[in-house]
């Protein structure tokens, strides 16, 4: 079986758990080579004890990504919920530095319309550094949906459409225990970013298409 190379591209520390953790933890049993990058630390934009606040985040994902199999990661510094405010140029620069060291074939990343602005910018920065050029290695772009950022976005704005499911039915498990590393992250039912709320959403995608347990993906681009 051929490895694949794949790179998630996601905002801030627990996104990738949240929108294709179960996905990621299917790849690198596969044997696959996953990468993660992350645009922003997910807490200057807080306030008080921002730099414990930081530390904490930074301990947490480092637990979350071993237990999805996770080695290759790199951390970029752009202000959180404040991606708007820099150049979509230098943006763009970071992933292609990524995607120039991973070579990836398959991306993963954010919805366009999320309501987060880092998510709209970071998806907007993926698909410019991800020009189909010939010598491009990516092939294959899927968007992964943010409870609390991809259902919350305006009723004027286009509206998550699944149409690539991941039977992850025996790494919702997987899925989980990541999770549970971000715990500070999570919030009381019945609010979206909860873990109920959750494996319900994970319940929901995998029951429209005869599935246990799935996660969602809207098809950006596939090249074969």
């Amino acid at each position: 079986m051929n490895q694949k190379s794949i790179l998630v591209v996601a905002s801030h520390p627990d996104d990738e758990v949240i929108g294709c953790g179960g996905t990621i933890a299917m790849h690198t049993a596969a044997g696959d080579q996953v990468a993660v990058i992350f645009m922003t630390n997910g807490e200057s934009s807080r306030g008080e004890a921002v730099s414990a606040n930081i530390t904490s985040r930074n301990k947490d994902c480092e637990e979350a990504l071993k237990v999805l199999g996770i080695k290759n990661v790199m951390k970029f510094d752009y202000p959180d919920n404040m991606m708007d405010q820099v150049p979509l140029l230098d943006v763009t620069k970071s992933i292609e530095i990524a995607i120039d060291k991973f070579k990836p074939s398959i991306i993963y990343t954010h919805f366009s319309e999320d309501l987060n602005v880092d998510h709209r910018i970071t998806h907007q920065a993926v698909i410019t550094a991800c020009r189909p050029q010939s010598w491009s290695p990516v092939k294959s772009i899927f968007l992964f949906e943010v409870l609390s950022a991809t259902e919350w976005n305006s009723n004027s704005k286009s509206k998550f459409n699944p149409n690539k499911f991941v039977d992850i039915s025996d790494f919702w498990s997987t899925k989980l225990l990541a999770l549970n590393k971000y715990s500070k992250e999570l919030r009381p039912f019945p609010h979206s970013r909860n873990i109920k709320t959750i494996e319900a959403l994970s319940i929901y995608r995998g029951a429209t298409v005869g599935l246990n347990q799935a996660e969602a993906f809207q098809v950006e681009r596939i090249i074969e």
